[in-house]
């Protein structure tokens, strides 16, 4: 028996609940259905599905191997779709949602970018700090930074990003360093209203994990304008290296408490589903992936 056939059959039952249902889904007989799932669970010798005359469940071990059967599938499906694709022209609009700041900051000049290379493609960017539902608004792919994208979510890793400690020389000529986090209780701190810690802020340092509740002096949910609040001596802000790496390069912002370490977070590009993914936008996530492998704000001063 053909090994994809049983695999299709047997994910077939399980999205339906039920072999008359994958029957209508696949096309197929109940009775070829059932067959190929039972000549699976034999070949395995693992029980997938409990049957009885009423309910069909799955077995621990049908759920497992269902997770693996579909990564397996798509990855088939995936395959195939590239290879009868690869001497078609993408075409067509691409909807993206991405972060406010770090898509006026490194994803603005990008499109144009691709677009030279495909010029048939046209974009629709949203530029927003919420997390938007990719299906529900009609978005094609989503650039989000976040130390795990969401579950139900496809997502690529483009990039990682680490949030750092710093304030303008003026504001420490005038208020003092601080040595450790601790410190930052009786420090004015500009927080972002979006970090996922709210105003307790987590470190890692040299004797293990240290955390502060801050007093924000001002709150905001935008991290350009906490920088620009840092660099007018307002107070202390962790920012992302993506938004800040160019002021510590040129001295304007400088870290402080650079032995303790707070979240490294990730940057994703996150899209709705791998199975039949549109050629512009593999393309345009192959494109991201290649443009971010060596991000600029990581680079050394020249």
């Amino acid at each position: 028996m053909d090994r994809y056939q049983e695999m299709s059959s047997f994910v077939a039952v399980v999205d339906a609940r039920s072999f008359v249902g994958a029957a209508d889904a696949t096309g197929q007989s109940t009775t070829a259905v059932s067959r190929h799932v039972g000549e699976l669970e034999q070949r395995l010798g693992v029980r997938l599905l409990q049957r009885t005359t009423r309910r069909l469940s799955v077995t621990p071990e049908g759920e497992a191997f269902y997770a693996r059967c579909k990564e397996v599938l798509a990855a088939i499906d995936e395959a195939e779709s590239e290879v009868t694709t690869q001497n078609v022209e993408p075409s067509g609009l691409i909807r993206v949602n991405a972060p406010l700041t770090f898509g006026v900051l490194h994803l603005a000049p990008l499109w144009g970018r691709f677009i030279e290379l495909h010029p048939k493609v046209s974009f629709d960017v949203t530029l927003s700090d919420r997390v938007v539902d990719l299906v529900e608004e009609g978005y094609d792919l989503a650039v989000r930074i976040t130390r795990m994208p969401h579950s139900t979510l496809v997502s690529r890793k483009l990039a990682t990003s680490r949030l750092i400690l710093c304030a303008s020389r003026h504001y420490l000529d005038t208020h003092g360093i601080p040595t450790e986090p601790v410190d930052l209780g009786a420090h004015h701190v500009i927080s972002y209203s979006y970090l996922s810690s709210g105003d307790e802020w987590h470190f890692e340092g040299p004797h293990g994990p240290a955390r502060v509740r801050v007093n924000p002096r001002f709150q905001t949910n935008n991290g350009d304008t906490c920088r620009v609040a840092a660099l007018a001596g307002q107070g202390i802000i962790l920012q992302p290296d993506f938004i800040v790496a160019d002021d510590l390069r040129r001295g304007t912002l400088v870290e402080l408490m650079p032995e303790y370490h707070a979240a490294e977070i990730g940057i994703h590009a996150v899209y709705p589903t791998r199975k039949h993914l549109p050629l512009k936008l593999r393309r345009l996530v192959d494109f991201l992936v290649a443009e971010f492998h060596d991000p600029p704000w990581q680079r050394p001063a020249d």
